[in-house]
């Protein structure tokens, strides 16, 4: 059953729910104090009521720091954003009117359409139902009745989402094989002997350019389970280093739950990677991850992934590993909507499987044997006016390797960090244009291993759904 309906907004469903304007609103005590702020209220309040809710939320972002908690003002915000395609900021500002007046219907009956247009039916039915034993119209009783039935529908299963998307993007990368730029090492078994690289083993720069292509569906068996599934496949080919170019195609399944402030969901995948148009290894990995919502700004959670690395070339056989890593991650938005911040803390390890026998493996394993690691990742993003979209994140990863490397007389050890910033700017509806810059760095004990990288990427997306 499809729901194509449309509970009216703003002072409407005041009435429609009878209430006084004020109860919808509060306070007109701060309004008083600006003509023009006040202007900027009532403006908005006609394009809402006039079919336009997107300039009406253009209209009032740029006022969430100086008037949310303002009961009139985040109540009109909140059924712009939502009327306008934008129901998790909608939550934050339904949020902050109930956390003012309890006892305000017509925010509670929109801030149950919003979750429900985000799919969490699990807190949207209550918020309906608290709203249903109020007295209200017969009209909003009807209205609200449609939307638990369509949620009823729901948890019969048969409801599909998808989302596609492609991209072409061209850059400058600083050092295509993530190579030192050293060009004499000294090597320790040899008498630590100085010994200079050919210019293959060296940093080598380049342009290149790339694409990618990529969907994902998700089906609902009822209110609680979901399956999903996606496909994506990228290349970035080099203009004159062309065996470096790479490219890859995975794809994904996997089953969520979902109840109340809970989510798990259980996902397999498989990625094949190539590397200068020749099979280079395969990824297969299985995934575990619960979410808690301690409310719609604040989300944290739980991960584990357990992931196989195998070669393809026999002689790059001795590399094979598998690889476990577990972390805890969360988010918070801000109160006025606009800015995201996120976080996780994951500690890893890494088997050696292969059989393979070499000089320097003559047991078996990788050269460098096992490999224990901890990391931490940061990442915020905040929107802007014009649909513009800033971000940036960082990471940085301590690894210990567990075998003593043949040629340096040691066990490797590496410190890596990587950095990123840029913008998403929504240049036309469903076209984005990301220009980011990327930086990462990898200091080690043995020096083959030791470089840095600059990446200088611009990217045109098209979002299909």
């Amino acid at each position: 059953m499809k729901l194509k309906m449309r509970v009216l907004p703003g002072l409407a469903l005041a009435a429609l729910l009878s209430l006084p304007a004020c109860a919808a609103y509060g306070s007109d005590s701060t309004t008083q104090d600006s003509a023009s702020y006040a202007q900027t209220l009532k403006q908005a309040q006609a394009l809402e009521d006039n079919g336009d809710p997107g300039k009406a939320y253009a209209l009032l972002k740029p006022l969430v720091m100086d008037h949310a908690g303002e009961e009139r003002f985040d109540y009109l915000l909140g059924i712009s954003a939502l009327d306008s395609g934008h129901p998790a900021k909608a939550t934050l500002a339904f949020e902050r009117v109930l956390a003012v007046d309890p006892g305000n219907a017509a925010a509670r009956l929109d801030m149950a359409r919003a979750y429900y247009q985000l799919g969490d039916f699990a807190r949207a039915r209550p918020e309906f139902q608290t709203v249903l034993r109020q007295n209200i119209p017969a009209l909003a009783r009807s209205n609200i009745e449609k939307y638990l039935d369509a949620m009823d529908d729901r948890a019969t299963g048969g409801s599909t989402r998808w989302h596609g998307h492609l991209d072409l993007n061209a850059g400058h990368d600083s050092n295509v094989n993530a190579a030192t730029s050293q060009s004499q090492i000294v090597v320790d078994s040899l008498s630590y002997t100085p010994v200079t690289l050919s210019s293959v083993n060296l940093a080598a720069p380049d342009g290149y350019h790339g694409s990618a292509a990529g969907g994902d569906v998700q089906h609902a068996l009822n209110a609680h389970w979901s399956l999903d599934g996606g496909l994506e496949w990228a290349r970035r080919a080099y203009n004159f280093e062309y065996a470096y170019s790479t490219e890859a195609l995975g794809g994904s399944a996997g089953i969520s739950y979902g109840a109340g402030k809970e989510h798990v969901r259980f996902g397999l995948g498989h990625t094949r990677n190539e590397l200068g148009g020749s099979h280079i290894y395969d990824i297969g990995n299985a995934s575990l991850e619960w979410r808690h919502a301690y409310s719609p700004a604040n989300t944290a959670g739980l991960f584990l992934t357990q992931s196989d690395y195998r070669y393809a070339r026999v002689q790059m056989k001795p590399n094979d590993f598998d690889q476990t890593v577990a972390g805890a991650g969360g988010q918070h938005v801000s109160r006025d909507g606009r800015t995201v911040v996120s976080g996780s803390l994951f500690h890893g390890m890494e088997k050696d499987v292969s059989t393979a026998i070499t000089t320097a493996t003559p047991d078996g394993g990788r050269p460098d044997g096992p490999r224990r690691f901890n990391g931490i990742r940061l990442g915020i993003n905040r929107t802007l006016d014009d649909g513009i979209i800033l971000f940036a994140g960082a990471a940085i990863q301590v690894s210990h390797y567990g075998r003593v490397n043949a040629l340096f007389l040691r066990a490797r050890s590496d410190r890596y960090t990587d950095a990123s910033a840029g913008l998403d700017w929504d240049v036309a509806r469903r076209w984005t244009l990301r220009p980011q810059f990327s930086f990462y760095r990898n200091v080690s004990n043995i020096p083959i291993y030791a470089y840095e990288r600059r990446d200088i990427t611009l990217t045109l997306r098209r979002d299909f759904q």
